[in-house]
């Protein structure tokens, strides 16, 4: 059961993070919005109204998590999303800069576990609550010149995966939901420069692209805000990566 729950959801000021949001809030969750910039935490928050409360957080710093968990304090926080990342730099691992390296994991990987850190207390006290984190199927195939990306992403599983064993005995479930490349406006731009670079036109290397996925296309930020309400409406699940990717292959 979601309806009545306190819904955490990390990196919910645009994406992913906000169509997870209003999914949480339109199955009937009171939805607390975690991210970097107020603006459009604030935006967030107005569009699903009052069942929404707002706090701003950089995942990858302690202090600034502890934070959160001071301001939430109020809340009985039973279901959190882990959904803040980054993308990092597109470039052969031999150009890329430690302190490139560094920020990726920082985020997607210590915020996971910051996060996780702070809010699984009360959860274990109470006896139950759920964790999504969110990866990716890049996380488990091939992505040129993004090993920072794909190794934190594979990260997370490995993360997700033994902390369900650790708190799976005491109430609490851990999965991780692994998207494929999801239309907006990010994949536009990627298409944009793939033509530029091959010649042709955005909409060519788009159906390119899409003709890998089964479905023939990619996946939507609703499909990815349904599919952890889903997750969370399947009890026994525990421990699980559900790959959402459209049927995609990589290549």
């Amino acid at each position: 059961m979601i309806a009545g729950r306190t819904a955490l959801v990390t990196g919910a000021g645009n994406g992913l993070g906000r169509a997870i949001a209003h999914a949480l809030a339109g199955a009937g969750a009171r939805t607390l919005l975690a991210g970097r910039r107020r603006a459009t935490l604030d935006s967030v928050a107005e569009e699903i109204g009052s069942a929404a409360r707002v706090g701003v957080c950089d995942t990858s710093d302690p202090e600034s998590v502890t934070a959160l968990a001071e301001l939430f304090s109020d809340e009985e926080v039973s279901i959190v999303v882990n959904n803040a990342g980054i993308a990092g730099p597109v470039a052969p691992l031999t150009d890329i800069e430690p302190g490139e390296w560094d920020e990726v994991f920082a985020v997607n990987v210590r915020g996971v576990y910051l996060m996780c850190r702070a809010f699984l207390p009360s959860m274990i006290q109470r006896g139950g609550g759920d964790i999504v984190n969110v990866a990716s199927v890049s996380g488990k195939r091939p992505l040129a010149r993004r090993t920072p990306y794909t190794a934190s992403k594979m990260a997370v599983i490995g993360l997700t995966a033994t902390l369900a064993h650790e708190v799976g005995p005491l109430g609490v479930t851990v999965n991780s939901l692994s998207p494929g490349p999801v239309r907006g406006p990010r994949m536009a731009r990627n298409f944009a420069l793939e033509a530029e670079r091959t010649g042709t036109s955005p909409q060519e290397a788009e159906d390119t692209f899409v003709a890998r996925a089964a479905l023939r296309r990619m996946v939507t930020e609703e499909e990815v805000g349904g599919a952890v309400i889903a997750m969370l409406r399947m009890p026994g699940l525990c421990g699980a990566d559900v790959d959402l990717s459209a049927g995609m292959i990589a290549r």
